[in-house]
């Protein structure tokens, strides 16, 4: 995780060799009429990234009821579309210079890490989206599975995070996918559980390689929260597909 601090009404992030095009990417969002990400204004004395900084309240685990509404679920949807939309047409063009590695088909530049953790709230309303370090050209489905992970979110009980029964999940599942307008819906259940084993593999991945943060990670539970997620994806896969594709 990136080291952050705020200077005035200004961030101030450490930089990677991706920051360029992270800054790149949010000019663009921005010249598209994006106002909800932050305005990238470069990079300090100090080598580090500096963004316009978004007032609010992040949306932090647990959420609070306000951010657990139907408005909330939809706005993040179309916030979704408009970021995809806004970045199809470069998508192509812009497939080297990210942290993140590209996934195959690529359609657009996917977020990455669309969440309410990386999303800012005021007053019940989503104002801002943050954090475009995991961004990368990939398809539409997969930036999706995981807003659907977290946002709605489609996960076991037993996860801190989760809130809602699937029969909730999957009203909210639905109600996402509307929102955002999706219209292929046949394999993202799909698409969603092997989004959740990705994470569960990056983990593993920086752990063989000694990696201290994905350590503490899966000494912390994450790898077995993410596996128990996986295999409720697929335990309510019916229940899902019937719900969105219905």
């Amino acid at each position: 995780m990136a080291l952050v601090s705020r200077v005035g009404d200004t961030v101030r992030r450490e930089a990677g060799f991706w920051t360029p095009r992270v800054q790149q990417l949010l000019a663009h969002l921005r010249a598209k009429g994006i106002r909800e990400v932050p305005l990238p204004l470069g990079m300090d004395a100090q080598g580090r990234e500096v963004l316009s900084f978004i007032p609010g309240l992040v949306g932090h685990a647990p959420l609070p009821d306000a951010l657990r509404s139907d408005d909330v679920l939809v706005s993040a949807a179309r916030l979704l579309r408009r970021m995809h939309d806004a970045t199809a047409e470069l998508a192509h063009d812009w497939l080297s210079g990210w942290q993140a590695v590209t996934r195959e088909p690529v359609e657009v530049i996917c977020h990455g890490d669309f969440a309410p953790y990386n999303c800012v709230f005021e007053h019940g309303e989503l104002v801002g989206v943050i954090d475009f370090d995991h961004a990368h050209p990939g398809s539409r489905a997969w930036d999706l599975a995981y807003a659907l992970y977290r946002f709605v979110p489609i996960m076991d009980a037993t996860n801190p995070d989760g809130f809602g029964t699937i029969q909730e999940q999957c009203r909210r599942a639905r109600l996402f996918c509307d929102a955002y307008g999706l219209t292929e819906r046949s394999r993202l259940v799909e698409t969603l559980r092997l989004r959740i084993e990705s994470m569960a593999d990056f983990l593993r991945q920086g752990a063989a390689k000694g990696d201290p943060r994905m350590l503490a990670n899966i000494e912390a539970g994450h790898l077995a929260i993410y596996l128990t997620d996986s295999a409720y994806v697929e335990q309510h896969a019916g229940e899902l597909e019937a719900a969105l594709t219905a």
